[in-house]
């Protein structure tokens, strides 16, 4: 039976496997199945996996950006700004002095830039710019011609043109404001590529798809559905990052066309039962699979609170004896959170009841970190608690 990327109608299927035979009913049966648990919200594979080969390269360069209006860097103190402006003046055949060279209106920057898969030579990338210096800002500058290297050293685009700043500093004697980081800004197709990374996928044998998220369950799930798709056991798990795909004959020096269907394909991730903790800020986030077995939990504060006063004291009307003075009063309340409950959380609660049992206890953020922490350290969390 052939495959295409085109989904037909179950009643479809089924008339054509009656008419094959009971082998074709089979397929069809598993097909039928798979296109039905499609609907119901599962992931595409392109959305949770990486295609071998098919990946960005990071490029770096060195650059001078100039036209700046005063709030470059300054010569006197940024040797390394001073001799790149010499040496670029030299390469054009000026030859400065040491003290011609007091210009505010040059910055030294860093220009990085990501080299997308199977660009083109003479296409154009985006590409930001950085200041290096003690620059205050870039605005209205202009990028020279700057050779962005890759992580061999060789150089695969070449960057310039007018910085757009989308931050900006203004101020006076007594008071600054800035909006943004007016130290960076970006160059629109500001780069040229000059040379690509060669990957040929038309005699590929082989592909692998890497799960971002790694886990044994969804690698199976993704073998099974390419397999069903296929109608071959093409497809193999070698860990819970990597699964590796055999290209068949029908895809035979057409990989594009295999890899464009695999990844229409919809699978169900599983993921593991997990709660997230930043302490630092108090977020909480727990995923679907986050268990709980019977446990009672009570949360309560003591709090004392003593507030000193002043009270002056004086005699009474006509009175022959005693002095104005003031007296010190120490009021002192105590809380012992009579009005805190023990709430009792049964076992395999869903996550919404867990939220809803620890907010009717009146519990904050922050301490419901600690009690999360005290119930995986009690057994009864059945997932893993990750502090960032």
């Amino acid at each position: 039976m052939m495959h295409t990327g085109k989904k037909e109608h179950p009643a479809t299927i089924m008339k054509k496997a009656l008419s094959q035979g009971f082998g074709a009913l089979l397929m069809s049966l598993a097909m039928i199945a798979f296109a039905a648990g499609s609907a119901d919200g599962a992931s595409r594979i392109k959305d949770i996996v990486d295609f071998e080969g098919v990946r960005d390269n990071q490029l770096v360069g060195y650059g001078l950006v100039v036209g700046l209006n005063g709030t470059g860097d300054s010569l006197a103190n940024g040797h390394f700004t001073k001799q790149s402006l010499q040496s670029m003046l030299n390469r054009l055949g000026v030859k400065p002095t040491d003290d011609g060279l007091d210009s505010s209106n040059v910055a030294a920057v860093m220009v990085t830039a990501v080299l997308p898969p199977f660009v083109a030579t003479g296409s154009r990338i985006d590409v930001t710019v950085s200041a290096l210096g003690d620059s205050s800002s870039l605005m209205g500058g202009t990028l020279l011609v700057t050779p962005a290297l890759g992580a061999d050293g060789e150089v695969y685009a070449v960057a310039q043109g007018q910085i757009a700043v989308g931050g900006f500093t203004a101020g006076g004697n007594a008071q600054t404001v800035t909006k943004g980081v007016p130290t960076s800004g970006r160059i629109a197709n500001g780069a040229i590529v000059e040379r690509t990374l060669e990957f040929d996928m038309t005699n590929m044998e082989k592909v692998t798809l890497s799960l971002r998220n790694p886990d044994f369950t969804t690698a199976r799930r993704i073998a099974q559905a390419v397999n069903a798709f296929l109608g071959t056991d093409a497809a193999r798990p070698s860990d819970p990052s990597n699964v590796h795909i055999r290209v068949p004959r029908s895809y035979d020096k057409n990989v594009v066309n295999l890899i464009t269907d695999i990844e229409q394909l919809r699978i169900e991730p599983d993921q593991l039962a997990r709660v997230i903790i930043d302490e630092q800020s108090g977020i909480i986030v727990m995923g679907e699979n986050v268990s709980i077995s019977t446990v009672a939990i009570a949360q309560g504060n003591l709090t004392i609170r003593i507030t000193e006063s002043e009270q002056v004291s004086q005699p009474g009307p006509f009175a022959e004896v005693g002095d104005t003075t003031t007296v010190d009063r120490t009021e002192i309340e105590v809380d012992e959170g009579e009005d805190k409950q023990l709430t009792v959380l049964s076992g395999g609660i869903t996550l919404q009841e867990l939220v809803n049992g620890l907010n009717a206890l009146g519990i904050g953020p922050r301490d419901m970190i600690t009690i999360l922490q005290a119930v995986k350290t009690a057994g009864a969390l059945q997932a893993e608690i990750e502090v960032m």
